[in-house]
């Protein structure tokens, strides 16, 4: 691997928080996981919009606590604390996906969609890989209800260097892919579509279907029309096809011999793997 060129703190300010949507900014050289620590930092009363954005996590945490570690300055590891004043909701790490997503459609070449209900698909439609992966924490005290959001995002990494994706998906980067990213311009981008999204959310007390957020999610979800099979621990499997995610967030699957098609919880999968 060659040596990447570390991120600007103080350029990074100066676009998004002195001339930008957000409250503060800091980016650390190394640390466990930057949703660990921001989750602390919201207890003790962090502001609405702060970002916490490192160029090296060695303890991250995916989905259901899975491990993952990334070298230094090869990804954008970011969170971000969000105090929208409406109720927790299953939706905020669809909404993260829905700004990442048309960020990597907007500033690259590469094809992107979602895998419900937390990773980015790069690639195409006959060759998916996991490309980045979402977390969202609720978090209670510090000033009231808080929800912390991190994006881990596969930047420069070599196809060689990167490893199988949880789910059986095989893992890649935008390098990988083909694009030639400034990890800076893609934070900026990035966290500009995070605030965009959290305004819309907001400004309709959060119903997905006023604000169009549904909608945009639903062209993005590379996971809708496919067969799937959802593992969901000690109860039995669920096979059929992917059919729609309802206002809820709930990803609804017509399984094999049933008349309706049956809502699934992101709580509730271990795995959704496809067909």
């Amino acid at each position: 691997m060659s040596t990447p060129v570390l991120l600007s703190a103080d350029r990074l300010r100066a676009r998004l928080v002195d001339d930008g949507p957000y409250a503060a900014l800091d980016v650390v050289t190394v640390t466990g996981s930057t949703n660990t620590d921001l989750v602390a930092a919201a207890v003790e009363g962090a502001p609405d919009r702060a970002v916490l954005i490192a160029e090296e996590q060695n303890s991250g945490r995916g989905r259901l606590r899975r491990p993952w570690h990334s070298p230094r300055g090869f990804g954008l590891h970011v969170s971000v604390l969000l105090r929208p004043g409406l109720p927790p909701s299953g939706w905020f790490p669809l909404l993260a996906g829905v700004a990442l997503a048309e960020t990597v459609q907007r500033t690259t070449d590469v094809s992107a969609a979602l895998k419900w209900p937390n990773d980015l698909l790069l690639g195409s439609g006959q060759r998916w890989s996991k490309g980045a992966g979402i977390l969202a924490e609720a978090v209670a005290g510090g000033g009231g209800t808080a929800i912390v959001v991190g994006i881990g995002v596969n930047v420069h990494h070599a196809a060689a260097d990167l490893p199988t994706g949880a789910g059986g998906l095989p893992a890649t980067s935008l390098a990988a892919e083909g694009a030639d990213v400034d990890r800076e311009e893609l934070a900026v981008a990035l966290l500009d579509a995070v605030a965009e999204v959290d305004d819309r959310w907001r400004a309709t007390g959060g119903d997905v279907v006023a604000s169009g957020l549904l909608d945009r999610y639903r062209r993005l979800c590379g996971t809708l029309g496919q067969r799937v099979r959802v593992e969901l621990g000690e109860r039995d499997p669920l096979v059929g096809t992917a059919v729609d995610v309802d206002r809820h967030g709930r990803l609804l699957v017509h399984a094999d011999g049933e008349e309706e098609p049956a809502p699934v919880s992101a709580g509730d999968v271990v795995h959704l793997r496809p067909l």
